[in-house]
């Protein structure tokens, strides 16, 4: 028997460095929330079993969303996330052992991610999927002169940049596995900022999988305005 593909999109968050009046999954872009963008390319993705979302326990912004969304079969229903991303990841892959099992796939995608293209999202799946790889995640190779500086911007030091990626999602793993180490560096007390990262902690590698340049994560106001040409432009290249 085949195994489930699943989707998480973690949706807890407040998006604070928009500085907007809601958190920036729920702020309008091109005729909808960002977060129905977001989930409408995710339920029209072949080969997904279902998706959740998680939401903050005060949520106030979710039935808009809802009600711009064109619910499907694979749209599997919402779930309270934590306070940090790792934790409504983890707190999601709880509530998919209730509808799948270890061995099931789960792709974790960032919710102010809209512009993500379905077949980048394939590409993630056949890439992992017929190379036998543990678990895998979108990025770009990074091809800009990569500078650290101390506290006061001063630069330090000129790093390689020779194997570095910029880190996108979706990020897939097995379930089971993402669950044991989620809750690993939870216990721990390990801060991680991504999948990849956490599934480290248990010895498991993850491959890098070429992506798209309009995968943007909107996090400052003028990224929606790039999005907004991104969706376009995506448009007309149908």
């Amino acid at each position: 028997m085949s195994s489930g593909i699943w989707v998480l999109v973690p949706a807890a968050g407040t998006g604070s460095r928009m500085g907007a009046d809601r958190p920036k999954q729920y702020l309008s872009l091109a005729g909808s929330t960002v977060l129905s963008h977001t989930l409408t390319r995710l339920l029209n993705c072949p080969k997904i079993t279902g998706v959740m979302v998680g939401l903050s326990a005060d949520d106030a912004y979710w039935p808009v969303c809802e009600n711009e969304l064109t619910i499907s079969a694979q749209f599997k229903g919402t779930y309270i996330g934590g306070e940090t991303r790792a934790e409504t990841v983890l707190r999601g892959c709880q509530a998919l052992l209730e509808v799948g099992n270890e061995r099931d796939w789960v792709l974790v995608h960032d919710a102010a991610r809209p512009c993500i293209r379905t077949s980048d999202v394939q590409n993630l799946i056949k890439t992992i999927q017929q190379n036998n790889h543990d678990g895998g995640l979108l990025g770009l190779p990074i091809n800009d002169t990569v500078k650290r500086t101390d506290p006061d911007q001063l630069v330090v030091a000129t790093i390689p940049r020779a194997g570095l990626w910029r880190a996108q999602t979706p990020q897939m793993f097995r379930l089971g596995q993402l669950l044991q180490a989620l809750t690993l560096v939870e216990n721990e007390g390990h801060e991680v900022t991504d999948e990849a990262q956490a599934m480290a902690h248990i010895g498991i590698q993850a491959v890098m999988v070429t992506g798209s340049e309009d995968n943007i994560k909107i996090t400052h106001p003028q990224d929606l305005d790039l999005a907004t040409r991104h969706l376009e432009q995506q448009k007309q290249e149908v």
